[in-house]
């Protein structure tokens, strides 16, 4: 496994394409909400989790809206 895996996460499988901004850019994006449970507006508990290209659904409550792209907010 390279070793530049562990430093760049997910964004690792860009490899050298697409330049180190960028894929830093992608790393950011995805760790702090793509992968994350988000507190739910509806009914402020953490089960929040992106279905689609801005779309999101509470697995609690199971009301599905829309949003950002990478951020229910």
């Amino acid at each position: 496994m390279p070793s530049h895996t562990k430093k760049l996460g997910p964004a690792a499988r860009f490899g050298a394409k697409y330049g180190k901004r960028i894929r830093d850019k992608v790393k950011e994006i995805e760790m702090q909400y793509k992968h994350r449970r988000v507190k739910c507006p509806f009914c402020n508990y953490k089960a929040v989790k992106r279905v689609a290209y801005g779309v999101w659904r509470c697995n609690k409550c199971g009301r599905v809206f829309t949003g950002k792209a990478y951020s229910p907010y």
